[in-house]
């Protein structure tokens, strides 16, 4: 069975929530703050709100990801926080799902069903792939050009990884969208524009790499 918590510092949403995963067969405890995701436990999933007493969502995320026993843990995101630029945030940060407020509770379910789906799937194993200077270590996660580290967010991380496993390959907005942010974003395949154009700013002359196909997609070429 799986274990949901809950970080929502509304009792009466809290409340619901749990309430409500449990009637699906999900075993969920609720917290109103982050502080009991940094001992020893391993939820199977985390709802998170993003407006917390002490630590903030985007702060508790972040921590998460930066932590090698909690770095796959599913997160999906709970606000009220409604702009493109506050889902990008968490989106990039390492969410995995986010669901606005107010929220319909079998969406909220859904949503849930659909990510623990995905965090079952088999693990990509551990490797190194290199592409001219460019490197990515995916054991330590980390990523280099001619030997020198290159600090990319989660998701422009995840991003690299997919086009460098699949060198030589033409890979499709929405097919990026779905592999990397797990669901088509609802369709804003800009995002993942945006996405190449920070990775080859960031890559430098190794950016060069990666390809625009016009009307299609993206691929990696060495």
């Amino acid at each position: 069975m799986s274990i949901i918590y809950c970080i929502e510092d509304d009792e009466s949403i809290r409340d619901l929530v749990i309430y409500a995963l449990k009637k699906n067969g999900y075993e969920a405890k609720g917290f109103e703050s982050g502080e009991v995701l940094y001992d020893n436990t391993e939820p199977d999933l985390i709802l998170l709100d993003i407006m917390l007493p002490g630590d903030d969502g985007y702060t508790i995320l972040k921590n998460l990801r930066s932590n090698s026993k909690t770095s796959n843990i599913p997160v999906i995101m709970l606000t009220s926080k409604t702009s493109e630029f506050d889902k990008v945030k968490g989106l990039d940060l390492g969410a995995d799902d986010y669901v606005e407020k107010p929220f319909g509770v079998m969406e909220l379910i859904s949503r849930v069903r659909a990510v623990l789906r995905r965090s079952t799937k088999v693990k990509e194993p551990t490797d190194k792939i290199c592409i001219g200077k460019l490197c990515i270590d995916n054991q330590k996660h980390e990523v280099t050009v001619d030997d020198e580290e290159i600090i990319l967010t989660y998701k422009e991380y995840e991003l690299l990884y997919f086009l460098m496993k699949n060198k030589g390959i033409v890979v499709s907005r929405e097919k990026l969208l779905n592999e990397v942010w797990g669901y088509d974003f609802e369709g804003e395949s800009r995002t993942v524009d945006v996405h190449i154009r920070t990775l080859r700013l960031k890559l430098g002359e190794a950016g060069k790499l990666i390809q625009t196909i016009r009307s299609v997609g993206y691929k990696i070429e060495g």
